[in-house]
């Protein structure tokens, strides 16, 4: 219970800086009910008095009335339905952004082990479930409190007994049968969360892995347990309306009852001359139109278990440690990148590194050394598993390394900070993601203020100028999701163009190779040798071909297992 309380303060926390906006807006829904409250209770009278009036001068006031009370409550409806709409836009804009400042730093060693369904719905169906918080769990609630002062000592003006009258079933329709809503739906609020999430986890894998399900005649399978999570979802999502509907129909009955208890209550005050005949009809309508503001309640508890679960989501992901720790004091990185080429490239120095993923499991790198000078070309080979892409991953800081030290022209990465030693690497990746952009946005992602030369030079060095003009709309080609309309080698090529527009003093080749048959390998490294000029590069290769143009070879094997 504690922790569920946290939560909701955490987010209630959120929140803070649109506090007065949603004040502003409680304030209003609370005055847009009191109007039809108000225009209930005036219609009625004017009704009742039309008929016993003998001078249509009585009525004057009271039409007043009614055309006070029917355009004030359009209007304020407005206000009200434009305000609480646009703060929890303002409110759900402040959460995507805080959330992925959040998971920014975690990536990518705390995210590697999320999947990215759940890692998906938590970014998008969690913080949406959030709008609910403010628009239908916190300003209801606040909105029928101050309503119930009004109606109450509306009625209780007239009579005392009338007033709390209506408090009795106003209590009863706006906490009992909330409460009530919440007892029966708490568990099916929070497994619609969680099952929507199950849902969309298998929904991607699904899509994601269709080629491979087909090959291995897997799909039914899938398809099986995709129906399977459905049928979990959609029984959570019928116990949530059961209930909905049973608490709505229940408060109708309340709001039913609590009209003619006034009205018998009413009658013996008109016959024994303490209560003017006029009001008969005002009072119980007013009392039933005062139940406006407590309808939404019962649904409010049940947003608040949804809202609640989908926070303690997003806050069990973001409470994460970051596996990479900024130093408190961290210095500048080598001032390279505003110097023209050649670059004065930093040199890179390995000193006893040695790294594992997790306690429990052996180093992948123990002790490791190595030595590349300004400009220096170094090779790294050896098999899988022995290290490479890890040392490139620890080289950008993705990872935080247990012993020893990598320096870049004498000084820790750990003394510098994560961006400034990125802006300085260009790497080429075993595993490229494109995005569903363009080409020219893919490539502009590496330097956004590249020109169309940079770009088609970088393009011809990775031999992928001449297909990409070739596409229906050249640069302006859509990839596709993760480059799906691309070849392996197509989307490596583009990929080593990307890390050329980069113009970063250091680049590293993860098997930037792999993809490309030995010709187009061969033409490619040759066209890069200008690039090669005045930087530092690392090269991580299987195939000897890459090993043509380095000033080094060094061998790595499986790490021995400290004891």
């Amino acid at each position: 219970m504690k922790e569920k309380q946290g939560d909701l303060r955490r987010l209630v926390g959120l929140m803070a800086p649109f506090r007065w906006w949603m004040l502003l807006g409680v304030l209003l829904a609370a005055v847009t009910t009191g109007s039809s409250v108000g225009l209930m209770a005036v219609s009625a009278y004017l009704i009742a008095k039309a008929a016993v009036a003998t001078d249509l001068s009585e009525l004057g006031v009271i039409i007043t009335g009614v055309r006070f009370f029917a355009i004030s409550r359009a209007a304020l409806r407005y206000a009200e339905r434009y305000v609480t709409h646009m703060t929890t836009l303002r409110i759900l804009t402040a959460l995507r952004v805080w959330f992925y400042r959040a998971i920014e730093p975690l990536a990518p060693a705390r995210l590697w082990q999320v999947h990215s369904g759940d890692l998906f719905t938590r970014t998008v169906d969690d913080i949406a479930t959030l709008e609910n918080f403010y628009l239908r769990v916190a300003t209801p609630p606040l909105a029928a409190a101050l309503v119930t002062i009004f109606g109450c000592a509306l009625l209780g003006w007239f009579d005392l007994r009338l007033g709390a009258a209506l408090l009795v079933f106003l209590l009863l329709a706006g906490v009992a049968l909330p409460l009530l809503s919440y007892r029966l739906s708490r568990e099916a609020a929070a497994a619609v969360i969680d099952l929507r999430a199950a849902m969309n986890m298998r929904l991607v894998d699904s899509v994601q892995g269709l080629a491979d399900l087909l090959a291995h005649n897997a799909a039914a399978e899938q398809h099986a347990g995709v129906l399977a999570v459905a049928a979990r979802l959609a029984a959570a999502q019928r116990r949530l309306a059961w209930v909905r509907g049973l608490t709505n129909g229940l408060g109708a009955l309340c709001s039913g009852l609590a009209g003619v208890t006034v009205l018998a209550l009413a009658i013996p005050l008109v016959t024994a001359g303490a209560l003017d005949g006029v009001f008969l009809a005002l009072l119980p309508l007013a009392a039933i139109a005062t139940f406006e503001a407590v309808q939404p309640l019962t649904l409010s508890l049940q947003l608040l278990e949804s809202s609640r679960a989908a926070a303690a989501r997003l806050f069990a992901l973001i409470d994460a440690a970051p596996a990479v720790l900024e130093a408190p004091a961290v210095l500048e990185a080598p001032a390279v990148l505003e110097a023209p080429a050649p670059f004065p490239a930093p040199a890179l120095e390995v000193r006893d590194l040695t790294f594992r993923y997790s306690a429990a499991s052996a180093p992948v790198l123990n002790q490791f050394t190595l030595h590349i000078p300004s400009g220096g070309r170094v090779a790294l080979v050896g098999p899988s598993g022995a290290g490479k892409t890890t040392l490139i991953n620890l080289l950008v800081r993705f990872w935080a390394y247990d012993t020893g030290a990598i320096l870049l022209d004498g000084r820790d990465l750990r003394q510098l900070r994560g961006d400034d030693v990125r802006a300085l690497i260009a790497v080429v990746a075993q595993q490229t993601h494109l995005f569903h952009a363009t080409v020219r946005d893919n490539l502009l992602l590496a330097n956004p203020e590249a020109d169309d030369a940079a770009m088609i030079t970088a393009c011809r060095a990775a031999e992928i100028h001449d297909f990409i003009a070739s596409l229906p709309e050249g640069y302006d080609t859509l990839l596709g999701e993760n480059g799906v309309n691309l070849s392996g080698g197509e989307r490596q090529r583009l990929a080593i163009a990307r890390a050329l527009l980069k113009a970063a003093p250091i680049l590293v080749l993860d098997e930037a190779t792999a993809h490309l048959d030995d010709a187009t390998a061969q033409r490619v490294l040759a066209n890069l040798e200008p690039f090669f000029a005045g930087r530092t590069v690392l090269i991580s290769a299987h195939r000897h071909i890459d090993l043509v143009r380095v000033d080094q070879v060094v061998q790595m094997t499986a790490a021995t297992p400290i004891q």
